[in-house]
């Protein structure tokens, strides 16, 4: 009697919880226990699943079609944590305002950003994406030379942004980066930020676009843009992509130069 008493006290707390992060409720279903479930019957990893799907849902040499079918997939299907079409419209924007000859992406995953900002390149423009990952490198390359995009125009690299920064004007002659986008590894945000300062990569008016700043978060990256002095910078506020109700946002910085 006492426990069954107890428990009905804690009822109303439980539905307040499930009612108050239900959005997380369902993107931890989505994103982890259909991920788990599919994994084990099908034998093939998630992005392996999405190439299958873009592959024989969009049309080949069409970049719109296979970013709405990877939209598709995403919302309707599995859950990857892709741009998505709405911050990816502000990605759009900005790429078509800044013109960038000169774009480096950090975080290439299955290639959906990386086609979004290749699709907005100006005449001579040159994407150079770094994916860490071999196996999602590898599916991103298939999705790229899929949407039309060969190696001109986009570099696909394959290695730790910490040890492909240091030797981008080495290795690749790159002086300068107009447009950077960070969507790799929360925790490296940062440390790559001030790489890129640090190897004087970045010049005035370089853009930095880093997705995800509010969920799950770059805490130490926001405090350092804040304090630094070094840019003009601002929240692009956001819904998490394919999905509702979990707020997140988008930094936009413009370097301002070292002083």
């Amino acid at each position: 009697m006492v426990s069954g008493a107890i428990a009905l006290a804690f009822l109303p707390l439980l539905l307040t919880l499930i009612i108050r992060y239900r959005y997380y409720f369902v993107l931890f279903y989505r994103a982890v226990l259909v991920r788990i479930w599919k994994d084990c019957i099908t034998g093939l990893s998630r992005e392996e699943r999405a190439y299958q799907y873009v592959l024989t849902h969009s049309t080949p040499g069409d970049p719109d079609s296979i970013l709405d079918s990877f939209d598709y997939w995403c919302s309707k299907v599995e859950y990857i944590s892709n741009i998505g079409p709405k911050k990816g419209k502000i990605l759009d924007r900005m790429l078509m305002e800044q013109s960038p000859l000169t774009v480096l992406e950090l975080g290439a995953h299955c290639g959906y950003s990386t086609i979004r900002i290749a699709r907005a390149l100006p005449l001579g423009g040159r994407l150079y994406s770094i994916e860490m990952d071999q196996t999602n490198a590898a599916i991103a390359e298939k999705i790229i030379r899929l949407a039309g995009f060969d190696d001109d125009t986009v570099e696909l690299i394959v290695n730790p942004s910490d040890e492909v920064i240091p030797r981008l004007r080495s290795d690749y002659n790159l002086e300068r980066v107009d447009f950077v986008f960070m969507d790799h590894w929360k925790k490296c945000y940062l440390p790559d930020l001030q790489m890129l300062e640090e190897c004087g990569l970045l010049g005035k008016g370089s853009v930095i676009l880093a997705d995800n700043v509010l969920f799950p978060g770059a805490p130490k990256f926001l405090r350092y843009i804040r304090k630094s002095g070094l840019y003009e910078w601002k929240i692009h506020r956001a819904t998490l992509e394919y999905s509702k109700g979990i707020r997140d946002g988008m930094a936009e910085l413009v370097f301002q130069g070292i002083k």
